[in-house]
């Protein structure tokens, strides 16, 4: 199960991020957080870019919607998505 917050319309979580990937996906959740390959190298933000497109479109958010709140420097972040729920974050499990 990934940890979590759901503040009104606001939901928090981790993030445990595998650059330079030959695509970008969910893969399922790993130690309570989503686990996630991205095709960007982490090279001037490039992978959080990619990151941030990625849980946006799954989302089906805008860009601006996705912060990632801590972690920017390393494979593990987290990540606050506005106008997100926690039922959309489950479903991405689920349907691994």
């Amino acid at each position: 199960m990934i940890r979590h917050s759901q503040k009104g319309n606001t939901l928090t979580f981790a993030v445990i991020a595998a650059p330079r990937a030959s695509r970008s996906e969910i893969v399922g959740e790993h130690d309570g957080a989503l686990k996630v390959r991205i095709a960007a190298p982490p090279v001037e933000g490039a992978a959080n870019r990619e990151l941030q497109r990625l849980l946006a479109k799954i989302f089906k958010l805008p860009q601006n919607a996705v912060e990632i709140v801590a972690g920017s420097n390393a494979k593990r972040k987290v990540v606050r998505i506005d106008g997100a729920d926690a039922k959309t974050l489950e479903q991405l499990i689920f349907s691994k």
